[in-house]
């Protein structure tokens, strides 16, 4: 059974055991932890915000929150019933720590790109921003999560280097190491959002829309076998390892974000099968 699956049927014998004392009250499985994701289960009529932003739910009432790399402090979960009963959940965010790599005396061509360089990558990240937010109301995410690829671990969420004392952006996923040309599939149902043939960065790259602001990444691949707009599976096999973009070796590299907040693959799916 998948993280994400398991975590749902959790929540929802949790709301059977809850059953009906308050309209306002909602249950959920996941640890209020940088990276994680809340699954979140409701009266399906009920109106939720977290932090004071609206939050979608499903008609089954299922309704997803994601916390940050950097999230501290306290976040707070709202319920509103149709009746007008409302109640508050504050919790306490738990703290996380990262690995940091520093490297020093690295030839500033390798720190700081030539300025058309710099043009492609804002224009690339411009589309990859734009296809997390193709936000489709459809939950495909309730048919639950897989890891896309089984493999080595050789990059972890949240890590990050410092080149020449320039903090550089913190790993936003997973790298899974695999031979080229390795099949991986969609970790979950969902639309294909995005497909690029060569990213400064990413490469190959694949976005899918899972639904609710849930999407997935897929980079650095040889091969890509589905077309932007095309409905894909979980366990669908959607694209081959490789070593495009900016890469060392060939590996894919696995992210899930919602809305703006980038999650930890190994927390939302749970730990990665044996082979």
């Amino acid at each position: 059974m998948s993280g994400y699956r398991a975590s749902l049927c959790a929540v929802i014998c949790m709301a059977s055991f809850a059953g009906h004392a308050l309209a306002a009250e909602w249950v959920g499985s996941g640890t209020f932890t940088p990276g994680a994701l809340i699954i979140g289960q409701t009266e399906p009529a009920n109106q939720v915000s977290h932090d004071d932003v609206p939050v979608r739910v499903t008609k089954h009432g299922t309704f997803l929150i994601g916390l940050g790399r950097d999230a501290t402090g306290t976040t707070v979960v709202s319920i509103t019933a149709p009746d007008g009963s409302t109640s508050e959940t504050t919790h306490t965010i738990g703290a996380r720590a990262y690995d940091i790599q520093r490297i020093d005396g690295l030839p500033s061509k390798q720190v700081t790109p030539d300025p058309d360089t710099v043009a492609r990558i804002q224009q690339e990240g411009a589309l990859i921003r734009k296809a997390r937010q193709s936000d489709l109301d459809t939950p495909y995410f309730e048919t639950g999560f897989v890891w896309p690829l089984i493999g080595t671990i050789t990059g972890v969420y949240g890590s990050q280097r410092i080149l020449n004392g320039e903090p550089r952006s913190p790993h936003k996923g997973v790298d899974i190491a695999a031979p080229e040309g390795t099949p991986f599939v969609a970790m979950a149902d969902g639309r294909v959002s995005l497909v690029h043939p060569d990213m400064f960065y990413t490469g190959q790259t694949v976005i899918l829309d899972h639904g609710h602001g849930l999407t997935s990444i897929y980079i650095h691949m040889n091969q890509i076998t589905v077309r932007e707009g095309e409905r894909v599976s979980k366990g669908q096999v959607i694209g081959h390892v490789g070593a495009t973009g900016r890469a060392t070796g060939p590996h894919l590299h696995w992210g899930i974000t919602l809305g703006s907040k980038h999650l930890d693959p190994e927390l939302v799916a749970g730990p990665m099968p044996a082979p």
